[in-house]
């Protein structure tokens, strides 16, 4: 059984996926671009797609753009950034009504297309450079969302493991930018970026709903041009086994819960044929509810408020996040070592191997229950640079053993592990 079929054509320089489907009540359009983390360039990045979806030039105010997306029966913008493996990706999506449940025949789709060729090809300008005000506005929205991520603690641990594990690396770079950086953008330096990100962008556009899919492709080659684009592939990383010494940092500030982090590097990537057992090492080690972390570190030792754990399968990382008290320090990285030797030593039964894959299961088709949902999961193959199927996704998990777990566990090794306590706390209580 096939879920979804999804067909990929190069067109004017863009990437079109289309899947046809009628389990949705509205057509989806989501315009992915793909570059590789630069520090030169990861702050203007970051605002950029924010003051594109501000203004057009024939929407000229927000408001105006805003007008015409009700007209639109109440279609949807939004935007948004994030990271796969050294790659920063900007994302466009709108979301709008299927023209055929409407008893007026207004062509929603290719007005909805038409829209998203504006915001990206026709941005408001004032001279040769963008609006200056809308600029200036979004420079104080970006502070705040950098400045956001350093006030919520269980954030900022995340993003201080990854700076200290990947020091060096582009992955350290935060997807937002870098606050010293943001008081340097102008409506110039930003705009002549954006230029730039034309041409070299890898760029993909996902429309997903029940449409004629031939009718479709004509709207895009008419309103999206983008014959000068080298269309860059993505730095995919090799998973060269690397070597990793294990250290240490401890930071403080005014907490109350100490946040302990640990870093792996996992040494798989999506690509990799052991991504699967990956998958499902993590679901028992800590990935849900019913996980070593969860049990051993949160319910019986009462250790942690939480305890988790997630992989970055682009960038092969896998990341411990709990919340512990200061005094609990030494005793919760002991259980958590604990429990990852137990991984090793194919300590789990195979209840656990089952209903780790079960859950797994429910969250990929869960996933794909909007359509939102399903351009994420096959977007993966773009980032990775593979062609992975959905179908070939679920039955890799089906199939995954318990050696395979085991030998997906042998490969991670422990790389840093961050604490931040509160000032003046004692680690051992």
């Amino acid at each position: 059984m096939s879920f979804f079929q999804e067909k990929q054509t190069k067109l004017n320089g863009i990437t079109v996926h289309t899947v046809k489907t009628d389990k949705y009540k509205t057509n989806t359009l989501v315009l992915k671009m793909m570059a590789p983390l630069k520090k030169e360039n990861v702050t203007k990045r970051a605002i950029l797609p924010f003051i594109l979806q501000r203004a057009t030039e024939r929407f000229r105010t927000t408001g105006e753009l805003r007008n015409h997306l009700d007209e639109l029966y109440g279609a949807s913008l939004f935007a948004d950034l994030s990271k796969k493996g050294e790659n920063q990706i900007i994302t466009f999506r709108m979301e709008v009504a299927n023209e055929k449940f409407l008893s007026e025949k207004t062509p929603l789709l290719e007005e909805a297309i038409s829209l998203l060729s504006d915001i990206l090809l026709r941005p408001l300008l004032k001279g040769s450079a963008f609006d200056d005000g809308i600029v200036k506005e979004e420079i104080r929205t970006l502070k705040q969302r950098i400045q956001a991520a350093y006030d919520d603690k269980m954030r900022y641990s995340n993003l201080r493991l990854v700076q200290e594990m990947c020091k060096n690396e582009p992955y350290a770079l935060h997807v937002n930018g870098e606050k010293d950086q943001a008081d340097d953008l102008t409506a110039e330096n930003v705009y002549e970026y954006y230029q730039q990100v034309l041409k070299e962008d890898k760029l993909d556009l996902y429309l997903i709903g029940d449409f004629k899919e031939a009718a479709a492709g004509e709207m895009v080659k008419k309103y999206f041009d983008f014959s000068a684009n080298t269309h860059a592939y993505p730095e995919t990383e090799q998973a060269s086994k690397q070597h990793v010494e294990e250290k240490e940092v401890i930071e403080e500030e005014d907490v109350k819960q100490g946040k302990l982090n640990i870093g792996y590097r996992t040494n798989c990537l999506y690509n990799d044929d052991s991504y699967f057992a990956l998958q499902v090492f993590n679901g028992i080690f800590g990935g849900f509810s019913h996980s070593k972390l969860f049990i051993n570190v949160r319910e019986k030792a009462s250790l942690a408020y939480y305890a988790a754990s997630r992989v970055e399968s682009h960038k092969g990382l896998l990341m411990v996040m709990s919340g512990i008290e200061v005094g609990n320090y030494d005793q919760a990285v002991s259980i958590i070592k604990e429990q990852m030797a137990a991984m090793k030593n194919g300590d789990f039964t195979d209840d656990d191997l089952n209903q780790t894959k079960g859950v797994i299961r429910n969250q990929l088709l869960e996933t794909i229950d909007t359509s939102y949902g399903l351009s994420e999961i096959l977007y993966q193959n773009v980032a990775a640079n593979s062609e992975r199927t959905f179908d070939e996704l679920l039955d890799g998990i089906s199939h995954v053993t318990k050696e395979e777990v085991v030998e997906s566990a042998s490969k991670i090794e422990l790389d840093t592990i961050y604490f931040l306590k509160g000032k003046g706390a004692q680690n051992n209580g």
